[in-house]
């Protein structure tokens, strides 16, 4: 029987949300734990799926409340580094309809500064698939070194990654020039219709996944936030509707979303290689279990995913 371990690479981010103060010249802050990567690594322990999350958490008061919301959820620490850099800061504003509109203060801090030896420590052999993006990916000194732990991860795991695009930080003509190195690597892309827009502007979601495919990825989601997502495998496509829900913010969503996915690949045993027994079936039961997930996530304010108990709940319901 194949591992059913998972493995998240990535960044851990405080997310500061604005919210109203008590005088106009004051800012008040409510602070979570966040980062796609965390994020999802969160999402997949509480859906009971053996998670473990290679990140670098700095020992200060947002290092430390990251380590106790990993914990919390179930998630696996056992190789994340005690780095000496600040955790990185994400300052978030909500518009009306929830969506996030983020500052960052990420000047070296802990999360970009992986180093070939750090990684070289961790044991696969229990991991079935090992999920990255986002910064950590991209961002310099250390995303050379998360690349080299993908490839020699690719023989052993099936690889998933999540561009998660962020602008403000990283030009997104870096992401572009990477893109096709990471689909080599990649069987699974996971990415909402904002990256493609970064990545590929004006650029239809079915072009794009041919794009893509011909690049080596062989499974393909764009998310569409309210539209759903649409899946393609090896250019055959489906789409799959969203889960209606009443939205406080979409913060994790997409996060969540990729998290539902590879829960559900999981659970049928369909990872740990190159997806070679996945059909298109598989695959649009695993978009609609991330919808659900997701759209949980969009129902509670910042990036706090469900348990799996939750879940059956919405199954009861029929809806979220």
């Amino acid at each position: 029987m194949s591992p059913r371990q998972i493995t998240v690479l990535g960044e851990c981010v405080a997310d500061a949300f604005v919210e109203p103060a008590n005088a106009s010249h004051e800012l008040a802050l409510r602070v979570l734990p966040g980062g796609g990567p965390a994020n999802t690594a969160v999402a997949l322990a509480r859906l009971d799926t053996p998670a473990r999350f290679l990140a670098r958490l700095s020992g200060d008061v947002f290092g430390r409340l990251f380590r106790a919301h990993l914990e919390a959820s179930g998630v696996d620490l056992s190789y994340a580094v005690v780095a000496a850099e600040p955790s990185t800061l994400a300052v978030a504003e909500l518009d009306a309809t929830g969506q996030a509109a983020f500052s960052f203060h990420a000047q070296n801090t802990a999360d970009w500064q992986w180093t070939p030896g750090e990684l070289a420590r961790v044991d696969l052999s229990e991991t079935a698939c090992v999920h990255t993006g986002s910064l950590a990916l991209v961002r310099e000194p250390g995303g050379a070194a998360v690349e080299e732990f993908l490839a020699a991860a690719a023989p052993r795991a099936t690889i998933s990654i999540d561009p998660n695009v962020r602008p403000l930080l990283v030009r997104p003509e870096v992401y572009r020039a990477r893109l096709a190195h990471w689909c080599a690597l990649a069987d699974i892309l996971r990415l909402s219709e904002d990256d493609l827009e970064l990545l590929l502007p004006g650029t239809p979601p079915e072009q794009a996944c041919d794009i893509w495919h011909a690049a080596g990825a062989r499974l393909v989601v764009i998310t569409l936030g309210a539209d759903g997502a649409l899946a393609s495998l090896d250019g055959e496509r489906l789409r799959v509707p969203a889960v209606a829900t009443r939205v406080v913010d979409t913060v994790g969503a997409g996060d969540s979303f990729t998290a539902g996915l590879l829960h559900h690949l999981d659970a049928r045993g369909l990872l740990g290689g190159r997806l070679a027994d996945l059909g298109l079936d598989e695959v649009a039961e695993a978009c609609r279990f991330g919808t659900r997930v997701a759209a949980l996530t969009c129902s509670v304010a910042g990036p706090n995913p469900p348990w799996r108990n939750q879940l059956a709940q919405l199954a009861a319901a029929g809806g979220a």
